[in-house]
């Protein structure tokens, strides 16, 4: 049957009629969802129907049982776990993408959304100041942005050693050494794992979670001499908001030969705003990273960033060449640079929200989730009984009372209130409230709701 425009009317109307009714409230919404997962299933219980429904009709009954377990976390006072939002441009590239329905692994294929990709893999390079002639590749988030750069330093630190991992695969070869800091995200682990390589070497850091270059330099030297080795930094500590001192341990990684990825799933972006940019000085000069457009930059889910200097160390772990794919020299195949062979264009909705921000744009956005998180800092700590015990230089706020029973009851409090969302942690050997700024639509006046709401949930807790 031949496909036809008004085939799809009824369903994309009610789709447009229904997002735009969750977009008109969810600012003013309460945060948490009304219902929770056990609750929304029970509402789709029951075995496949025996006759289908018109797709309009689906569109509807898919929103009348699923809205209740709906987070508003495109709210301005939705400050949970690095999540972001989506900017308006990204969105309406987002509903494209779907629309088009392009396989965006393949150059020839799909030349419109690869060259999108490509375009924007170039600006995100040059907003961030990263090497221009590194590869960029859009993964699902940050942990898969760290597998890609992580699965390039093993083929390249192990070929550096002799082996070739690609065709030997690791049984036999030299044992990876992989430092990382003692604060690093659990998704670097995870991203190990996956690799195969195992357990990393744990290298202390401060009390605000930056790795030490002293234990850095004492960890590097304690190494078998020529052993392949990685080290693994990050920009920006999911509790502290603190960077690692690149200036200082990347070129000590290099001096021992190490290959040095970066973690910045939500703190690259600081190198886009001039008043931040100090924070990530130096780290330039690493081998890859990694980044999540979602959460600073504000696109849809889902849309990880993996960007590896030298592009033959990352084409030599994904690259595909067979004979019904079709090779494509210079810029190479999306799937040369990235684990899927198959996906959407993810990268579009990317070009989408740079083209609509420009670099003054973004620098006002990342500026301004710094901004609204010293505001909070600013406006939690004259609140009785509240302490900030981080040093707040990003968007990273957290927040301890005087115990960890009350701390917790202040949890309790914020969630059933409703007026904000900010998600229970523990760190430096206390439970803490943290608070992540990452959403391009909080303004001061979420700021002063979220202070008041902290300041009842103290009342309460106390």
């Amino acid at each position: 049957m031949t496909v036809r425009g008004k085939d799809f009317d009824g369903a994309l109307d009610r789709a447009a009629h229904h997002a735009r009714a969750w977009l008109d409230g969810v600012g003013e919404r309460s945060v948490p969802p009304r219902a929770d997962a056990d609750a929304v299933g029970r509402t789709l219980a029951g075995p496949l129907p025996e006759r289908g429904l018109a797709p309009d009709a689906v569109v509807d009954e898919l929103v009348d049982r699923v809205e209740p377990g709906l987070m508003a976390i495109g709210s301005g006072r939705f400050f949970g776990w690095v999540m972001g939002g989506t900017l308006p441009a990204a969105l309406g590239a987002d509903w494209l993408v779907s629309a088009w329905d392009q396989n965006a692994g393949m150059r020839f294929a799909t030349p419109g959304v690869v060259a999108v990709e490509e375009a924007a893999g170039r600006w995100v390079l040059d907003a961030l100041g990263l090497p221009s002639g590194s590869d960029v590749g859009f993964v699902t988030g940050a942990t898969t942005a760290s597998f890609t750069g992580l699965a390039a330093a093993r083929g390249a630190v192990l070929a550096s050693a002799g082996w070739d991992v690609h065709d030997r695969g690791l049984t036999g070869g030299p044992a990876v050494r992989v430092l990382v800091g003692a604060e690093r995200h659990d998704s670097v682990d995870l991203a190990l794992r996956y690799l195969g390589l195992g357990v990393p070497t744990v290298v202390p850091a401060d009390d605000q979670g930056r790795l030490r270059t002293d234990a850095l330099a004492a960890a590097l030297a304690d190494g078998p001499a020529g052993a392949p080795t990685i080290v693994v930094l990050q920009a920006g500590n999911v509790h502290s908001g603190s960077f690692d001192p690149f200036a200082e341990a990347v070129p000590l990684a290099h001096d021992h030969g190490a290959w040095v990825h970066v973690d910045g799933a939500f703190g690259l972006w600081a190198a886009a705003a001039p008043e931040l940019a100090p924070l990530v000085r130096g780290f330039e000069a690493a081998d890859s990273w990694a980044t999540d457009a979602h959460k600073t930059l504000n696109v849809p889910y889902d849309c990880g960033v993996a960007v590896v200097a030298d592009p033959a160390a990352v084409r030599a772990a994904f690259g595909v060449h067979t004979a019904y794919l079709v090779d494509a020299p210079g810029p190479g195949n999306p799937y040369d640079k990235a684990p899927e062979l198959s996906r959407r264009a993810r990268g579009v909705p990317t070009w989408a929200a740079l083209r609509s921000l420009g670099r003054e744009g973004l620098a006002a956005l990342v500026g301004g989730l710094a901004r609204r998180a010293r505001g909070i800092a600013e406006g939690v700590a004259g609140i009785d009984g509240v302490r900030v015990v981080n040093d707040v230089v990003y968007t990273q706020v957290c927040l301890a009372l005087a115990d960890d029973a009350r701390t917790r009851a202040a949890g309790e409090r914020l969630v059933a209130d409703g007026e904000t969302w900010i998600s229970g942690s523990r760190w430096q050997g206390r439970d803490i409230l943290r608070v992540s700024v990452s959403n391009w639509s909080t303004d001061e006046d979420d700021v002063a709701r979220t202070v008041e709401a902290v300041r009842r949930a103290a009342h309460d807790a106390a």
